[in-house]
């Protein structure tokens, strides 16, 4: 694979052991769509362990989870440099096909990992599904609006809602799909924001490409309501109403898979790191923390 990291990768890198970077909700919306590093020293504590760098792309939602999972992994493996890339599933799944570096795919949804193994370019025998989430709608805490729901969302003064190609913003489509507020069709990523507007009776929609800045535009109020992820409201329960926690009956299940990539210029040492993160991340330790920041584990 043609080795090209983005650029803004190289130079937004951040030490995830820098104070204030565990767990934060500030940390999961101002570092959604830049690169972070995660690694707690330049080199190894004893000597021993080769020295290596991984690149992990997750979906921006895992932002603020996989910075205190990178930081639990370096406590033993400070000789691994964590690298993410965090962003929609749909913009990172282009990144690889364009032959950017990556060494784990974790995506928001599966469509997008099932396009990566359907090109070759995911690693045999490495996919995994890890969590559930569940799509919500929130505002601002007291903010007084009418909505309640899905099914009243034409009362909104204005709506973040993420694009089609993003996975909250798909399951949202599917959900108004199944409530018959859209019409049918066999994918629903394909319903374009300004139809979704007219269906609603011509709302103002703020569209957003990710599911951070979508939980960015209702917190500092420019938008009235808008569809997150449960595990986005994780430290913002002091700022944020849950109108509704739509049912998987109307989404489907919201299933976040991993897999290694397929790295043509990995070392040993960057695959061997790849592989025993992975492995980490399947953990029972690992599942504890994901429960932690409202994922849910039983998958």
């Amino acid at each position: 694979m043609k080795k090209k990291i983005l650029a803004a990768m190289l130079a937004g890198a951040m030490v995830l052991s820098m104070a204030g970077c565990s767990g934060s909700a500030d940390s999961s919306s101002e570092n959604a769509g830049s690169s972070e590093d995660a690694s707690s020293g330049d080199s190894s504590t004893d000597g021993e362990a080769e020295e290596t760098e991984i690149q992990v792309f997750i979906a921006a939602s895992l932002n603020t989870v996989m910075t205190e999972l990178a930081e639990m992994y370096n406590e033993e493996h400070p000789e691994v440099k964590i690298t993410y890339n965090p962003d929609s599933s749909g913009t990172l799944l282009t990144q690889i096909q364009e032959g950017y570096e990556c060494d784990i795919f974790f995506s928001a949804a599966q469509k997008q990992m099932d396009d990566l193994e359907a090109d070759g370019l995911m690693v045999e025998g490495t996919r995994a599904d890890i969590v559930n989430n569940q799509v919500v709608v929130v505002s601002l805490k007291d903010s007084g609006t009418k909505v309640t729901g899905l099914e009243n969302l034409n009362e909104a003064e204005s709506i973040a809602l993420a694009g089609g190609s993003v996975p909250v913003g798909r399951y949202t489509r599917q959900a108004l799909v199944n409530l018959g507020t859209l019409p049918e069709t066999d994918d629903p990523a394909s319903i374009t924001t300004e139809q979704v507007s007219e269906a609603l009776g011509g709302v103002e929609i703020s569209e957003q490409d990710n599911v951070s800045k979508v939980l960015t535009a209702v917190v500092e109020g420019s938008c009235e309501v808008g569809t997150t992820y449960y595990s986005d409201t994780y430290g913002y329960e002091d700022d944020l109403d849950i109108l509704q926690t739509v049912s998987y009956d109307l989404t489907g299940d919201v299933i976040y898979p991993i897999a290694r990539v397929v790295n043509e210029e990995a070392d040993d040492a960057q695959t061997a790191a790849a592989e025993d993160f992975l492995k980490f991340i399947l953990s029972d330790e690992a599942k504890a923390v994901f429960e932690s920041y409202y994922f849910d584990t039983n998958v």
